[in-house]
């Protein structure tokens, strides 16, 4: 009788374990991301162009990585700077990586995973310039193009408010001005401008200048994957999924593909 009563017990006992653990099973199941939309600009080489009208560069390299490692099947979508933070809103894509960095309103708006590069950023000016001062009090009444809508627009638009601002839907644009003379510089991340005069005759006319001092108010703590603020739990998935990527060394060689310089 005793075996019995325990043997009784035991089948109980089990079934109040198992129970609970099927159904957070069948929870997880529910709410786990099996296909993730990723947005990127396709415009800002190394982190990411178009290559035969496909997505390419450094972070379709890593988002394509972390996707393998979250098991989720991704896409990848190409959309202009300005309709990035809209369109994830409007769930058009449920993650953005196009180089957006981690500060001002965006902060207010939508969330970021940790950052996964900290760059640089500098000016760029005419070789026959290259001994213009591009500080504040060197650029009054000068003409500085610049990538609209980003950190480097507000931080023109506080810092050189005696120069003149021209916004442009991408930083190649800008760029193009500066080689026809219709600029004075040209503001953006320093391994983007690199990057463009190592591949483009038309940035032969021009050089790297002065490195712009990081200031965390406006280029924040670097570049991060952008999220919807209610998607925790696709955050937590990417974070962990970098965690993973550069622990076992694969980040590092992903960009010495793309970086042939030092960067945090």
């Amino acid at each position: 009788m005793f075996w019995l009563l325990a043997l009784c017990f035991a089948a109980c006992f089990n079934l109040t374990l198992v129970w609970p653990l099927r159904c957070l099973a069948v929870d997880a199941s529910r709410s786990g991301w099996r296909t993730v939309r990723i947005a990127s600009e396709g415009a800002r080489p190394p982190y990411n162009y178009l290559e035969n009208n496909k997505l390419a560069g450094f972070e379709i390299d890593i988002g394509r990585d972390l996707c393998a490692r979250m098991k989720v099947s991704c896409s990848f979508i190409a959309q202009d700077w300005d309709g990035l933070i809209p369109g994830l809103l409007a769930h058009r894509y449920d993650a953005i990586m196009a180089a957006m960095e981690i500060a001002g309103e965006a902060r207010k708006k939508i969330a970021f995973t940790k950052p996964y590069i900290r760059m640089p950023s500098a000016f760029m000016t005419l070789k026959q310039g290259a001994t213009l001062d591009t500080s504040p009090s060197g650029l009054v009444g000068k003409a500085i193009g610049v990538e609209s809508g980003g950190a480097h627009q507000a931080y023109l638009d506080d810092v050189y408010k005696q120069s003149e601002i021209r916004p442009y839907a991408t930083l190649e644009e800008a760029i193009l001005d500066l080689a026809e003379g219709r600029l004075d510089a040209v503001i953006g991340d320093k391994d983007a401008i690199a990057e463009y005069m190592k591949t483009r005759k038309e940035a032969q006319c021009c050089v790297l200048s002065a490195d712009v001092p990081r200031d965390p108010a406006y280029f924040g703590d670097g570049i991060g994957i952008a999220l919807r603020k209610q998607d925790k739990a696709l955050k937590a998935m990417f974070e962990k999924a970098l965690d993973s990527c550069v622990a076992d060394g694969a980040f590092a060689k992903i960009r010495a593909k793309y970086f042939d310089f030092k960067i945090d």
